[in-house]
């Protein structure tokens, strides 16, 4: 067979070498055709009754989990089956059904393809492929109406010996359904969809398993068994490799087992220089569940909560708000999780259009919309409901407030107006919280970076937020495929704009992190030394890989390198000197 190679996404590190494993999904190219009057109760209720026949299913799933199954498996569980009540898929195609006479498969696609049209507007990326999971639910709700069977792991001849290593290969895949491959040889997946924030990459990074994903034809170009090899480092899958590819590839998954070895004794070693500087290594979270991994990989604290998990995938009916007592709740598991260390919770963060609020409203772009704390200082009586739920937890443990997308004096004023009013609601209630909570700056706008004195007189902490702050210095669409290649964290405005929000926090006293992508590239991290940065936020599993590359670092050399590479200009001199400093 002729080999070929595809590009895409990498999610989650690592080489998987394997046979392919096709998904077919439910087709959303379903058969058209209208039911008679006579038989539209039939119709409608032939769709109930799948739908039912899912919420069994889900129900097996989770009783069927494995002790060890990450908790991220039953809380997308969870959140499938909320999906699965929402009025927008249990009802609305129903009532399509009954006024346009369509067949229960059209009926349901139709609602569908309405829903990923208006996440398909939301500007953040992490939400908006919250889709994925809504078309995830339709898909299961579709194979039981087309009779396809709901179990998608395959079935060996000889169940008495070991399965093939296994690579899955599909246009999606559901956590769901991921739940089938746990305990047989999945060593690795590929997707035609998906990005960095999907359900599927968070799982995938969850299981430590090879994942490449938005791959768009894989599912088409992949014939079942093709030999696969899967590097989630550089995104790249190749389909039937040749021998000498093949061992290759197989010299590096030996070489990187030995460096994952090495790396699990850093796990309780302090990350300090060679020189002896002391850095302080935080983690990111989405879920409160995600802490155990933080401490497992030796974190310092979470340097970033995103609580607006907490407010998506409550249901097809956009986001709904969880109230004050669940909010709470949430952030005290994590509080209590971490064991006395710090937890920096971020402020809900979401995009423009109206997941939150059911107006017609649509922002013309989001991107420069109605989001983060303009929507909750716009919203004042559910951001008053998430700080008090906020404050609460503080009484448990070390927490710090971070308020994103902040670029004015006034949206800092009036947030710490918002958090006054809290406190005094909450003394005036005999409710207990930290008095001196923590309230920092996510400077991810240039304006902010650059007016950063406005700043540094306000707030506590800052936390540079590098993915918003290049998107928005450079003017590109991080996900928009035609543009990505010019989303460089090494354009020389980039660079200049980071150092000199690190330095001028620092000569104010603040503590100041970056939380954003490039606090977890282990190719930046002697750089963002360089310039001064002293606490970096990232995924857990990022955390050992970058602690290495620290204990390797003299502080008096990489500063004074990078010193000459603030005042470089041109592209490829950068990027060489950035490379040197790996070097030294």
């Amino acid at each position: 067979m002729a080999s070929f190679l595809l590009h895409g996404i990498p999610v989650s590190r690592g080489i998987a070498i394997g046979r392919a494993h096709l998904l077919t999904p439910a087709a959303l190219d379903v058969k058209h055709y209208l039911v008679p009057e006579e038989q539209v109760e039939a119709e409608v209720r032939r769709l109930q009754d799948a739908i039912a026949a899912v919420h069994h299913n889900l129900q097996e799933l989770w009783a069927g989990l494995p002790k060890d199954a990450p908790t991220e498996l039953g809380a997308f569980i969870d959140v499938h089956a909320l999906i699965l009540s929402d009025p927008m898929i249990s009802e609305a195609p129903l009532d399509i059904i009954r006024a346009r006479h369509y067949n229960a498969e059209w009926a349901l696609v139709t609602q569908i393809d309405e829903l990923s049209a208006q996440f398909d507007e939301i500007e953040d990326p992490y939400l908006r492929e919250r889709k994925y999971d809504i078309q995830q639910v339709a898909e299961r709700v579709l194979k039981v109406l087309t009779g396809t069977a709901l179990s998608v792991a395959p079935v060996f001849a000889d169940e008495d010996q070991p399965p093939p290593q296994m690579i899955v290969v599909a246009h999606d895949i559901s956590p769901a359904d991921m739940l089938a491959f746990r305990d047989r040889s999945f060593i690795g997946f590929v997707t035609d969809v998906g990005g960095q924030n999907s359900h599927t990459a968070i799982v995938a990074r969850s299981l430590d398993i090879p994942a490449v994903v938005g791959m768009d034809q894989a599912s088409r170009l992949v014939e079942q068994d093709d030999w696969l090899i899967v590097d989630g480092d550089a995104g790249v899958v190749i389909c039937n490799p040749s021998q000498l590819v093949l061992e290759q590839y197989r010299a590096r998954q030996i070489t990187m087992a030995k460096a994952r070895k090495r790396l699990l004794k850093l796990k309780k070693t302090p990350a300090i220089t060679r020189d002896g500087t002391t850095i302080t290594l935080l983690a990111n979270i989405e879920l409160p569940d995600d802490c155990p991994a933080a401490l497992e990989a030796g974190a310092n604290g979470v340097g970033l909560f995103r609580s607006e998990f907490l407010f998506m995938g409550r249901g097809a009916q956009a986001l709904r708000i969880p109230d004050e007592e669940e909010q709470f709740e949430q952030y005290r598991k994590a509080v209590l999780a971490m064991k006395g260390r710090p937890v920096t919770i971020r402020t809900l963060d979401v995009g423009a259009d109206k997941p939150l609020d059911q107006t017609d409203h649509t922002a013309l772009n989001p991107a420069l919309g109605l989001r983060a704390i303009r929507y909750c200082l716009a919203e004042p009586q559910m951001f008053l409901v998430q700080l008090r739920a906020i404050l609460r937890a503080s009484a448990f443990g070390k927490v710090r407030i971070l308020i994103p997308m902040l670029a004015h004096a006034f949206e800092i004023d009036q947030t710490l107006g918002m958090i006054e009013q809290a406190k005094i609601q909450l003394r005036d209630e005999k409710i207990r919280f930290d008095e001196g909570i923590e309230v920092g700056a996510m400077i991810e706008i240039p304006a902010a970076a650059l007016a950063l004195p406005l700043f540094v007189r306000r707030m506590d902490f800052l936390s540079i937020g590098t993915n918003d702050l290049i998107q928005y210095l450079l003017a590109i669409d991080r996900v928009d495929y035609e543009v990505a290649h010019l989303y460089n964290p090494l354009h020389p405005a980039v660079l200049q704009l980071i150092a000199s929000t690190i330095a001028t926090g620092h000569k104010a006293g603040l503590d100041v992190a970056v939380c954003g992508e490039m606090a977890g590239d282990v190719k930046l991290t002697r750089l963002l030394l360089g310039m001064g940065l002293r606490e970096f936020s990232m995924h857990p599993a990022q955390l050992l890989a970058v602690k290495q590359e620290i204990l390797n670092t003299d502080l008096g050399v990489v500063t004074t390198r990078t010193r000459r590479i603030l005042r470089a200009m041109e592209p490829g001199e950068i990027a060489s000197a950035v490379e040197q400093l790996q070097t030294l």
